[in-house]
C-alpha cells in the first residue's frame, strides 16, 4: 500500500513513542467490543477520526430468529502512573478522562463504569480503596491522597510496586521526596443491549481522541535520530517521499524564522470491529486534519479527498486485521 503526499494512508501496528521533555504520548482507544454471538452481524460502521472528536455510527444486524441480548463493552485506554512519561488527557481526574458517549437508535445510554487497577499483573483495587486512595494513578486528588499514607504503609506499598518515590522541588522551597503512584488503570464502560429478532439497530458512540505529539517535525533531517523516525514512520503512518520533501523544507523555513509545525498522533484499535460476526459489510473511514494548511498521513487503499480537511477510504466485506495510527503536520497559527 503506498501512501500519497498529504494524505497518505496507513494500517500499522502501534508502537509507543520515543519520550521527550517536549513530547506527548497519545492513548491508544478504539470502537466497541461485546460477548461474541454468531448471530450479530455489522453492517456498516462509519469512523470518523479529527484531532478534537473521534465518531462511530454502527447498524447491527440480528440475523436470528429470535431475541439476543448481550453485554456491549467500550474499553478505555489504560493510565499509567509513571514518574517520567506525560500522556495526553484532557481531564486526568475525571473517571469519564475521554467524555465518552453512547446512545442505540438515537436514545441516549448511560453504561456502567467498570474501573481496576494492576501492578505487574496483579489486582491491587481491593488494596487501594481500603486505604480511600482514588484510582485514578495521576490525579492531584489521588497523589494528595498518597503522601498523607503512613510512612510504613509507603515503605510497603514501594516494595510492592504500587508507588516509586520521586524527588523534584514544586514549590519553591528545595528538593523534596514525593511517593508517586505506578499502578495502571483500567477502565471499561458497558451496558446490556437486546438485538431484536431479524432486524437492525443503530448504535453511536462519541469522544474526544487522545492526541499525542511533539513541538518540531522530528522525521526531517540527516541526523541518526530522525533517520531513526523517518524509518519508524514510514512502517507506521506510510509517510511517502514527497511528505519526507515538504516537510524538509517546512523545517528548513521554521529554523530561517518560518512558519513553524508541529507533530499530532493519534492511534485508533481498528481491530475491535472483528469481534463482530463475519466482516463488516459496508465500512466507511473519514479522516479531518483540522486545518487546510496541515499535512496527514496515514496509510490504506482507495483514500480520496473529499473536502479542504477530509479524506475517505470505504471498503465493502472489510475485515481489519491491524490498527490504524495517524500523523498530522500542524501549522503554526499565523499573526
Amino acid at each position: 500500500m503506498r501512501g500519497v503526499c498529504g494524505y497518505a494512508m496507513a494500517m500499522a501496528m502501534f508502537a509507543t513513542p520515543a519520550l521527550a521533555n517536549d513530547t506527548m504520548a497519545e492513548l491508544k482507544t478504539g470502537g466497541l467490543a461485546y460477548v461474541r454471538t454468531g448471530d450479530i452481524s455489522m453492517e456498516d460502521e462509519k469512523l470518523f477520526i479529527s484531532p478534537t472528536e473521534v465518531k462511530v455510527d454502527y447498524i447491527f444486524q440480528n440475523t436470528s430468529d429470535k431475541d439476543v441480548e448481550s453485554v456491549v463493552a467500550f474499553p478505555m485506554p489504560d493510565i499509567e502512573g509513571d514518574i517520567d512519561s506525560i500522556v495526553a488527557i484532557a481531564d486526568v481526574d475525571a473517571d469519564n478522562f475521554l467524555d465518552f458517549t453512547v446512545a442505540q437508535d438515537g436514545k441516549p445510554i448511560t453504561p456502567t463504569l467498570q474501573q481496576s487497577v494492576t501492578v505487574a499483573g496483579i489486582d491491587m483495587t481491593a488494596e487501594l480503596k481500603a486505604h480511600n486512595i482514588p484510582l485514578l494513578p495521576l490525579s492531584k486528588a489521588t497523589l494528595d491522597a498518597v503522601a498523607k499514607l503512613p510512612p510504613e504503609l509507603l515503605e510497603d506499598w514501594t516494595a510492592r510496586g504500587l508507588i516509586a518515590d520521586d524527588e523534584y522541588d514544586n514549590d519553591g522551597q528545595g528538593m523534596k521526596h514525593h511517593p508517586t503512584p505506578m499502578w495502571t488503570l483500567h477502565t471499561t464502560y458497558w451496558w446490556r443491549t437486546r438485538f431484536p429478532a431479524n432486524a437492525n439497530i443503530s448504535v453511536q458512540h462519541r469522544y474526544k481522541p487522545s492526541v499525542g505529539g511533539t513541538v518540531a517535525i522530528t522525521f526531517a533531517g540527516e541526523d541518526d535520530y530522525k533517520k531513526a523516525q523517518l524509518k519508524s514512520y514510514q512502517a507506521k503512518y506510510c509517510v511517502d517521499d514527497a511528505l519526507v520533501k515538504t516537510a524538509g523544507k517546512l523545517s528548513a523555513a521554521a529554523d530561517k524564522g518560518g512558519r513553524g509545525y508541529t507533530e499530532s498522533w493519534i492511534s485508533y484499535v481498528l481491530s475491535t470491529g472483528a469481534n463482530w460476526s463475519g466482516p463488516i459489510k459496508h465500512f466507511q473511514l473519514t479522516v479531518d486534519k483540522g486545518s487546510p494548511d496541515n499535512y496527514v498521513s496515514f496509510c490504506g487503499t482507495g483514500v480520496k479527498k473529499t473536502g479542504p480537511t477530509t479524506f475517505q477510504m470505504t471498503a465493502e466485506d472489510f475485515y481489519p486485521e491491524h490498527d490504524l495510527d495517524i500523523l498530522i503536520l500542524n501549522a503554526a497559527p499565523q499573526n
